[in-house]
C-alpha cells in the first residue's frame, strides 16, 4: 500500500537517492550500535538538519558536535534509560518529536524509584567522605534527643534576606550552561574533569569560583578517629553561595570532589538559591546555599567559610 510507508522507508529512500549524504553520516555510527538504534539515531540526524543550516555534509563545526552530541543524548535515554537536566530533556523531546522507535526498551526503575527504594543507610554510603563526616544535623529540630539546645546566632551576621532572590537569575544562567556543557560530555559520569566543567560554565557566565582548603585534622567536630586521617577538604562558592564540598588526599582530589558534588545538584529540574542552617567553628549559622528539589536525608557538611561575618 502506498500510504503505509514507514518512516525508516522515507529515509532509506531519501538515502538512496543522495548516496553522499548516506555516505558522510554512516561516519557518525557509533561501534557498538545496533541497527535498530543507529537507524533510529540516524533519522534524528536527518530530521533536525534544517535546525543546524551550517550542518552540512563533509563540513566539522560545532553545529555539527551540537547536532551529534543532542543525537546520542536522546538515543542514550530512548534505549538506555538515561536522564539529564530538564531543560535537556525538553530539548531532545522536541526534536524526537514523530520518529517512531518499534519495540522500545522498557525502563521499570526511574532515577526517583531508585531513590525512594535507597535506604538511609546506604544514601550515607553513596554520600561522600565529607558528608559521612559531619559533625550533626543542623536543622535543630532535627538533633537527636537529649540534645536540644541551639547555638546562639550573631544578628549581625548571616545573609540579608533579599539575597536568594538577587542571586537566583545568576544560578538560572548557571544551570543552563551546566546542562549544555554536560550534553556535549555525553552526561554526567564519574570519568568527567568535574572541575573543568564546573569552572569554564561559571566563567562563560562572567564570574568566578572561590575554593577554601582546610586539612582535614584542622576541622573541629569531627566524630573520634577521622582527625587522624590524613587529607583535605574543599569547599566551592561562587558569589558567596555555597554549592559543594569534597574530600581528597590532596587539594587536587578535594576540588575535584567538591566540584562533582555541585554537578549533582544540577542533575534536577532546577536549582534554587535558598538561606540555610549549617554548622560553622562549632555554631549554627544561616548560609546561603545552592539546592536542588531532592529532600534531603541529612544536614550539611559543616562550613569552612562564612562570607557573612558580624561586625
Amino acid at each position: 500500500m502506498a500510504g503505509a510507508r514507514s518512516e525508516e522507508d522515507v529515509v532509506s529512500e531519501y538515502l538512496g537517492q543522495n548516496p553522499q549524504v548516506a555516505q558522510w553520516v554512516d561516519t557518525f555510527r557509533g561501534y557498538c550500535e545496533s541497527n535498530k538504534q543507529w537507524f533510529t539515531r540516524r533519522e534524528f540526524i536527518l530530521r533536525n538538519m534544517e535546525a543546524f543550516p551550517s550542518v552540512k555534509p563533509g563540513v566539522c563545526n560545532s553545529s555539527l558536535d551540537r547536532l551529534l552530541s543532542l543525537s546520542m543524548v536522546w538515543a542514550n535515554h530512548v534505549f538506555l534509560g538515561c536522564s539529564y537536566p530538564q531543560v535537556v530533556m525538553d530539548k531532545i523531546k522536541e526534536m524526537g518529536e514523530g520518529i517512531e522507535v518499534r519495540d522500545p526498551p522498557v525502563h521499570k526503575t526511574t532515577k526517583d524509584e531508585a531513590k525512594r527504594k535507597q535506604s538511609p543507610s546506604s544514601e550515607a554510603d553513596a554520600d561522600s567522605c565529607v558528608k559521612r563526616a559531619k559533625s550533626g544535623p543542623n536543622e535543630p529540630d532535627s538533633r537527636p534527643a537529649g540534645r536540644t539546645s541551639a547555638w546562639p546566632v550573631s544578628q549581625k551576621s548571616g545573609p540579608p534576606t533579599q539575597a536568594p532572590a538577587e542571586h537566583q537569575p545568576f544560578f538560572n544562567r548557571l544551570y543552563k550552561a551546566v546542562a549544555w556543557k554536560l550534553v556535549s560530555a555525553g552526561g554526567f559520569g564519574p570519568n568527567l574533569d568535574h572541575f573543568e566543567i564546573l569552572r569554564s560554565c561559571v566563567e562563560s557566565c562572567k564570574q568566578t569560583l572561590t575554593c577554601v582548603f582546610v586539612p582535614l585534622k584542622d576541622i573541629t567536630g569531627l566524630p573520634a578517629g577521622r582527625t587522624q586521617k590524613e587529607g583535605h577538604v574543599c569547599e566551592i562558592r561562587c558569589q558567596t553561595v555555597y554549592m559543594g564540598t569534597g574530600y581528597g588526599r590532596d587539594e587536587s582530589a578535594a576540588r575535584a570532589m567538591a566540584s562533582k558534588e555541585a554537578l549533582k545538584v544540577f542533575q534536577g529540574r532546577k536549582v534554587t538559591v535558598k538561606i540555610a542552617r549549617r554548622r560553622y567553628k562549632g555554631k549554627d549559622v544561616e548560609d546561603l546555599m545552592l539546592l536542588d528539589e531532592q529532600p534531603r536525608s541529612q544536614g550539611f557538611p559543616p562550613a569552612l567559610s562564612y562570607p557573612f561575618q558580624g561586625e
